[in-house]
């Protein structure tokens, strides 16, 4: 009677570490071929530019009055100060002039207050219908359609600055736009609340100085 032999099988140790040997290998030569890929992280979207929120110390603020207050504009750091004599009762963004010279720099004062002023240099042509067939448009230099008329930009909480109280320019601090960087034609763009706040505390005459 023959007997029939079976082969020998592997001690349990060697097939696991055989096992272990192939996903190396395999793994190793998928990788070669570009079977498997690693993945990359996700790039996170730069965030637009800001501009910094607006610091209000009700504590200073509570004590201004419109003989003790004065205005700080520095371009560089495009931030306004209202101080309370030295003390700073409002730190807030501001945006001035897309060119450094549009804004002029030194000491002024307010001379004119107008809570709801319009530009009479730049604005839109509006026609008769109402609508706007022009924006971005200046005044002086710039033909209107036919049959539309100029309107002004609005800029409230308007204060007209000046070297003097009978000094009358074209630029001042007004309530506008702020994207995070100089971009108006002259004037001080303000946060809305901010230029409201300035606007009460104000006189005539308030003092202003613009650095550089």
């Amino acid at each position: 009677m023959k007997t029939m032999s079976f082969p020998r099988m592997l001690p349990f140790h060697a097939v696991t570490i055989l096992c272990a040997l192939c996903a190396f290998i395999g793994g190793s030569l998928a990788q070669e071929v570009g079977l498997v890929s690693e993945a990359k992280p996700k790039e996170s979207p730069k965030p637009e530019k800001k501009a910094d929120s607006a610091l209000v110390h009700e504590d200073v603020l509570a004590r201004a009055t419109p003989e003790n207050i004065s205005v700080v504009v520095t371009i560089s750091s495009q931030r306004v100060h209202l101080k309370v004599g030295e003390e700073i009762a409002i730190d807030a963004p501001v945006s001035s002039g897309r060119r450094a010279e549009w804004t002029p720099k030194g000491g002024f004062v307010i001379v004119q207050k107008t809570v709801n002023h319009r530009s009479t240099l730049y604005g839109s042509f509006v026609s008769m219908e109402g609508r706007t067939v022009k924006s971005n448009a200046n005044s002086r230099t710039d033909v209107p359609p036919d049959g539309a008329s100029f309107v002004g930009a609005p800029m409230k909480w308007f204060m007209r600055l000046g070297s003097h109280a009978q000094d009358y320019t074209t630029f001042g601090m007004h309530a506008g736009k702020l994207p995070g960087y100089p971009a108006s034609h002259g004037c001080i763009r303000l946060p809305e609340r901010i230029a409201k706040l300035i606007f009460e505390k104000a006189k005539i005459g308030t003092p202003v100085m613009i650095l550089e």
